[in-house]
């Protein structure tokens, strides 16, 4: 074979593998889409995970399971999502974490780059931010927490998913603009709130879906959360703003990914799907209302100018709060 018959078998091929696209995207999902999320299982974002790839499954018409590979504050998962063949049959699930926060506090060593290794689908949803402490501990609110933490320095554990996650650096952030002193304490593959209702740790700072159920037993209870007003469904749970920290207001959200190079067409069906699945199920829509959160869809572009605003957000505090990971 001359070298100009090579060239022109490959630019058939090429060409030929160029016009399959479309009828792959026609064609998906033809099979079960795998979800892979970074999180412990028993987590508020694990618990999301399940909750969305159900109502996928109905969107799509496939099974959409989910597979935990949790562990290094989401990278091990994310690195996984990052490196999975891009034909839309492995997606992965994001966060403020994954996507907002380890880029900050890990620089160059975090395995993977966010607008390079993915491909934005849609956010699944927001939630407000919650101080949610052990029964035993005194205060009542968060302002009372912060004047006794000014008094009683490193006074108080707060439980993290890991060191750098979410719930770390929301904590940092709060100490950080409360100007208090914080005792961290990580749990990198294993849920921190079992120790949290035990009372081995006094508080967490994290995403309040993972502490509503031991909140309405009694168990855990809420002194502050995030918001410009009172939530409706808390109304004697004051805001932090309220507490006198009106900077500090992270939000937590999840996101659904797929890797770079998944072809747009089923990237824009993910999207339709997404779309679906975030206002077919009532009862799950209510179900994220009544613990503060918002379950909603976006289109691709959307999502992606949403990256860069919390991103936007994160940076700043994640510098003011002086936090940098080895």
């Amino acid at each position: 074979m001359n070298r100009t018959t090579r060239r022109l078998g490959l630019a058939t091929l090429a060409l030929a593998l160029f016009s399959a696209w479309p009828a792959m995207a026609q064609d998906y999902p033809s099979k079960p889409i795998k979800i892979i999320a970074p999180f412990p299982v028993g987590t508020g974002p694990d618990a999301n995970t399940r909750e969305i790839a159900l109502e996928l499954s109905k969107a799509l018409g496939q099974s959409v399971v989910v597979e935990n590979r949790p562990g290094a504050s989401t990278m091990i998962g994310m690195e996984a999502g990052a490196k999975a063949t891009p034909d839309g049959y492995t997606l992965v699930m994001g966060s403020t974490t994954s996507m907002s926060v380890l880029p900050y506090t890990y620089g160059a060593k975090v395995p993977y780059k966010v607008e390079r290794d993915f491909v934005p689908i849609s956010v699944v949803g927001l939630l407000n931010t919650a101080l949610t402490a052990h029964p035993s501990v005194p205060e009542k609110n968060a302002k009372e927490l912060i004047e006794r933490l000014k008094k009683q320095p490193g006074s108080l554990t707060s439980a993290t998913s890991g060191v750098g996650s979410y719930s770390h650096l929301a904590g940092e952030w709060f100490a950080s603009n409360a100007g208090v002193k914080i005792n961290f304490v990580p749990y990198n593959t294993s849920s921190p709130y079992a120790d949290l209702v035990a009372g081995q740790v006094n508080v967490i700072f994290d995403a309040l879906p993972a502490a509503i159920g031991n909140v309405k037993a009694g168990k855990l209870k809420i002194l502050a959360l995030t918001g410009k007003t009172r939530h409706p469904n808390f109304p004697d749970v004051p805001t932090f703003a309220e507490s006198g920290l009106p900077d500090f207001s992270p939000t937590a959200w999840i996101g659904l990914f797929a890797p770079a190079g998944t072809p747009a067409a089923v990237v824009a069906k993910l999207g339709e799907a997404m779309q679906k699945a975030t206002a077919q199920n009532p009862d799950l829509i209510a179900k994220w209302r009544s613990y503060g959160g918002d379950l909603k869809a976006q289109t691709p572009a959307e999502f992606a100018a949403f990256l860069k605003q919390d991103d936007a957000l994160w940076g700043p505090a994640i510098r003011k709060a002086g936090v940098k990971l080895d």
